[in-house]
């Protein structure tokens, strides 16, 4: 068939022709192409992707799994971190290192004693001191209340009452060397030898 041929034949069919059926020449969508015209497939964008078969049993079994290692977690008690601090080390506890006493001879044990009994009498002769400076003072300070209420009671009576101001008292005592203004103190450097612990 010619040109010329095709080109009547496809005028007539679009004029609405009984001889030739609707489907030849009518088009129900923009993807759908006439019989007599080319045909062609959609663009294919991407390959359409492979469903995977589970097997319902293979999944089950591996739930079951999943569930008797909870199970052995559970039963498990939970690890306590250890606090180094508070657990002496292996080595101070070897029998090695446990040191006999060393025998001393007569002269040495009563020299030791002597020694005793001096350092006890130098200590009780300073308490004794401390107590007398402390009486003499105290005496001091009645005599000085004595002759001030003599003088005047609104004064002895303002130098016996208790002074609200004097506590919390905050006193600095007497340093190494004068402070520096303006002086920052290096953080200095140190290795850090904590231990991580990871619960299993």
């Amino acid at each position: 068939m010619n040109v010329a041929a095709c080109s009547a034949l496809l005028r007539v069919c679009r004029q609405g022709s009984r001889n030739c059926p609707p489907w030849v020449w009518r088009r129900e969508s923009h993807w759908q192409t006439s019989l007599l015209g080319l045909r062609t497939t959609l663009p294919m964008r991407a390959e359409p992707r492979k469903k995977k078969k589970v097997d319902p049993k293979r999944d089950q079994i591996v739930r079951e799994r999943l569930k008797k290692r909870l199970k052995k977690l559970e039963r498990i008690p939970a690890e306590f971190i250890p606090i180094e601090d508070f657990m002496p080390s292996s080595k101070v506890m070897e029998e090695s290192r446990i040191r006999s006493t060393p025998k001393l001879s007569e002269e040495e044990q009563e020299r030791r004693a002597l020694l005793l009994k001096k350092w006890a009498s130098v200590k009780l002769e300073e308490h004794k001191a401390e107590q007398r400076s402390i009486e003499m003072l105290l005496e001091a300070q009645r005599k000085a209340l004595d002759e001030l209420r003599l003088e005047s009671e609104e004064l002895y009576q303002a130098a016996v009452c208790c002074d609200p101001g004097l506590f919390p008292l905050e006193k600095q005592g007497p340093l190494n060397s004068a402070p520096i203004p303006k002086y920052r103190a290096p953080d200095g450097k140190f290795n850090d030898i904590t231990k991580l612990y990871v619960q299993q």
